[in-house]
């Protein structure tokens, strides 16, 4: 349901990009929607499905759970940031340059943030792959199968935007964006996934801070197109090289394992800091 709902809203975003309908601002709509048509709205028809009326009313408060401690809010809007800033500086050879990054971006940063956590992925997303997907797959599969597998499907979800201008697609684009630039998305995917999973674990389900990861990455990333390298400007390497280089470390430290702890994935999705705990 999440391929299926996003891809079909995104077709008239795609005609417009490709100047089969006409190109204007209001088909852009259709893009901010295929997340909430998608991960989101199946989400919501599984959750009343299984578990009947009121469970998503209880699933969307558990989300809210804002007290996660001031580490956490340091490593979602400071240590991502960070280390992608740390993936472009690994990729430029030296400290990278950017052009037209004036002070007003700097200025509005936050208020980026908080559009993008609403508007620009994150929030409807994570509601289905780390609040409704993530819980089942890590009890079947294991925490970091589990992991692996999501990063794929959450990397394929995107196909349809290598068609747009979202994933440098469109008129004038080549054949290059699925032999160079969908590998190394779907590399940053995985790297992404891990993050998350740990983020998620260790705060025993707290979707919330989830969700300021993923809206902290995309927003940082706003940055890249002022890059004056074109190999950072370009392509997604970059970022691939700092998150993979954070989920290689997170990887070793919890030998895998990511955090993980419990046993049941009959949980109160969206109320994950309930969790029931398989031991010590």
């Amino acid at each position: 349901m999440a391929y299926l709902f996003s891809w079909i809203v995104l077709i008239p975003f795609i005609f417009s990009q490709w100047n089969i309908i006409p190109k204007t601002k209001i088909f852009d709509v259709f893009f901010v929607l295929n997340a909430f048509v998608g991960p989101m709205l199946a989400t919501y028809i599984m959750i009343r499905t299984l578990e009947g009326k009121g469970a998503w009313t209880v699933f969307v408060k558990g989300i809210w759970k804002l007290k996660v401690g001031l580490k956490w809010y340091l490593f979602a809007l400071i240590v991502i940031p960070a280390v992608i800033y740390l993936g472009f500086v690994m990729l430029n050879g030296g400290i990278p340059t950017f052009k037209g990054l004036t002070t007003l971006f700097y200025a509005t940063y936050l208020l980026h943030l908080v559009e993008i956590f609403f508007f620009g992925g994150p929030f409807p997303e994570e509601i289905g792959w780390r609040g409704f997907a993530l819980p089942r797959m890590q009890s079947k599969f294991g925490s970091l199968k589990a992991t692996l597998l999501l990063g794929i499907l959450w990397a394929f979800w995107h196909l349809p935007h290598f068609l747009t201008a979202a994933q440098k697609g469109g008129p004038g684009s080549n054949i290059s964006l699925l032999y160079y630039d969908l590998p190394i998305f779907i590399v940053l995917c995985l790297a992404a996934s891990i993050i998350l999973t740990w983020v998620f674990n260790s705060k025993q389900g707290n979707l919330f801070i989830v969700m300021l990861v993923h809206a902290s990455l995309n927003t940082f990333g706003l940055t890249q197109p002022y890059l004056t390298n074109p190999a950072l400007k370009e392509s997604d390497l970059s970022v691939s090289l700092g998150l993979g280089l954070l989920a290689l470390i997170i990887l070793i430290f919890t030998k895998g394992k990511l955090g993980y702890k419990y046993s049941s994935p009959e949980v109160e999705l969206g109320n994950q800091g309930n969790l029931k705990q398989k031991g010590a």
